[in-house]
């Protein structure tokens, strides 16, 4: 995704996920990384309808941008394919040597495929551009514990954090905002062009790139220089072919045109692939969440419209709750692929809770018309309510327009609401959405790491990254004090008062969390290494 950035604690001390990243954290690595097999396997196609936004770090936060970014970038910290732990990646050991303190250790004779060498300089220019351009498409909110980056030599590096032993911290740094790029290479203040960055071969991931036709194809070829984690690649090359229609990537991988087809088939499409024995559908652990979002400022009787009323605007947010009916859509568009969802966290993380399925329509999770006819009535408002809705046809799947033609005949039907409903490519979407473009509409979300603060400090924190105006001190308070609370019984209980809070004020509207799909011709290997709680596609471990 996308969001911006305001100073906010972001330390996590819990046992469990805690624990892990610090034993995962320190002590050397060793050698060139756990091998994902020796590279000579022939190429690998990648078929997906996701779109590339830019491929400069500093200027996206989506999962068609980091598709690519996560093969050719290094990474001071990654996981191994399989697992959601942070390791040292590029780097020889990191782990806390002060409570506000972490520090990296690089593996030596580091270099880019330009032949530039990668030192702690290019380490400490990567995260302090992030913060500095600051874009609004970008990953800066995931740096919001951060306060200095330090090159002690060419070969240590020292983060210096606000809150202390920020448990997360190390989970963060193989995220979005953790590509490591080139300085000789990027400029220091704005976003550079993908034709600049092909052209400039800043590249010190699994592979680096050979041939770029943005949001067409892109050749990615084993680099044979790459010292991390992940090894070399089982693939002498990669391709990632971009889709339109995601049926005619259906008909590619059951033609066998394409290895492997990503996001994203339609649940009709998964179905009737899962018949067919040329290829094999593979499902994943689950962390998407598909919700619709209000823009505080111009949804209805929003803060910048001229019926501006906060009562109003609250009680359009709840009537809309009370009235989706989030199984008809799980049923008849998706045919289960994705399963209802009462919260902003997704069910069975850590701390997870429901609150929305007792709070809105019937109780059990079912629409009420007369609940949404009453909290309409109780603040004064009468007349059908007009909800410009805007949805995305590309970056979510085909089966966003039937998922929102739903929603608008659920809505009218009501009586309660009257929906002018459109669509726009992810392209101008990512960036529209940003300027107050859309009242009311769709993002969807691919968890960074596993852990419900994910789901929270993103979104609901002062200059959030769904840029929709929403701030609430007491939930920013909430969210605070879960990320510094060590006991892990008393951090679930405060995460589900923080799932509650926002339940109430209907910042965003949960619909479907649905599971990692990917469907590969029958003679793939290694597609099931890259479906973990990572949720990182990783083309170097395909072969066939």
């Amino acid at each position: 995704m996308i969001k911006s950035t305001t100073p906010l604690h972001r330390a996590i001390a819990l046992a469990g996920i805690s624990a892990l990243a610090l034993t995962a954290c320190t002590g050397p690595s060793g050698g060139g990384g756990t091998s994902t097999g020796s590279a000579g396997g022939g190429a690998i196609t990648f078929g997906t309808t996701d779109k590339v936004v830019t491929l400069d770090p500093a200027g996206s936060y989506d999962a068609g941008s980091f598709l690519v970014m996560n093969q050719v970038y290094p990474f001071l910290m990654n996981s191994k394919p399989g697992s959601a732990e942070a390791s040292p990646d590029i780097a020889e050991s990191a782990s806390f040597t002060a409570p506000t303190e972490f520090t990296v250790k690089l593996k030596p004779n580091l270099k880019f495929a330009n032949g530039h060498a990668l030192t702690a300089s290019d380490v400490k220019f990567s995260y302090d551009r992030v913060m500095k351009i600051n874009d609004p498409n970008g990953p800066a909110s995931l740096l919001s514990n951060l306060t200095s980056v330090e090159a002690k030599d060419d070969t240590t590096v020292v983060f210096t954090l606000k809150a202390a032993n920020d448990q997360v911290f190390p989970s963060v740094l193989g995220t979005n905002t953790g590509p490591i790029v080139d300085e000789e290479v990027f400029p220091a203040d704005k976003v550079m062009s993908d034709e600049d960055i092909v052209a400039g071969k800043p590249f010190a991931g699994p592979y680096t790139i050979d041939s770029y036709k943005k949001n067409e194809l892109v050749s990615l070829k084993s680099n044979p220089d790459y010292n991390g984690l992940l090894g070399k690649p089982a693939n002498d090359s990669a391709v990632i072919k971009y889709y339109a229609d995601s049926n005619n990537l259906k008909l590619d991988v059951q033609g066998g045109n394409i290895d492997v087809a990503g996001r994203s088939l339609t649940a009709t499409d998964a179905a009737d692939l899962a018949k067919d024995s040329k290829v094999k559908v593979y499902k994943g652990p689950g962390g998407e969440l598909r919700y619709i979002v209000f823009n505080f400022d111009t949804m209805p009787f929003g803060a910048k419209t001229p019926e501006a009323d906060p009562a109003k605007a609250l009680a359009v947010r709840q009537a809309m709750a009370d009235i989706v009916d989030r199984q008809a859509i799980s049923d008849q568009v998706y045919k289960g692929t994705y399963v209802p969802a009462y919260s902003v966290v997704a069910d069975g993380l850590p701390g997870a809770t429901q609150p929305m399925k007792e709070m809105y329509g019937d109780g059990t999770g079912k629409p009420s018309l007369d609940k949404a006819k009453k909290v309409l009535s109780d603040a004064g408002v009468s007349g059908p309510v007009n909800v410009k809705l805007q949805y995305n046809p590309d970056h979510y799947g085909k089966s966003s327009g039937d998922e929102y033609a739903m929603i608008k005949e659920q809505l009218e039907k009501s009586g309660l609401f009257t929906v002018d409903l459109q669509s726009t490519e992810w392209v101008t979407y990512s960036k529209a959405r940003t300027a107050d473009a859309y009242p009311v509409y769709q993002l969807g979300w691919f968890p960074d790491y596993s852990d419900a603060d994910n789901y929270l400090t993103p979104f609901f924190i002062p200059g959030n990254f769904l840029k929709n105006h929403y701030e609430n001190p007491a939930v920013t308070e909430l969210v605070q004090k879960q990320l510094t609370t060590p006991d892990k019984t008393e951090r679930e209980k405060l995460l589900g008062e923080v799932q509650s809070a926002v339940a109430k004020d209907l910042s965003t509207l949960p619909l479907l969390q649905g599971a990692q799909l990917l469907v590969a011709g029958s003679g793939v290997k290694g597609v099931e290494k890259t479906l973990d709680p990572s949720f990182k596609t990783r083309l170097g471990v395909l072969s066939k």
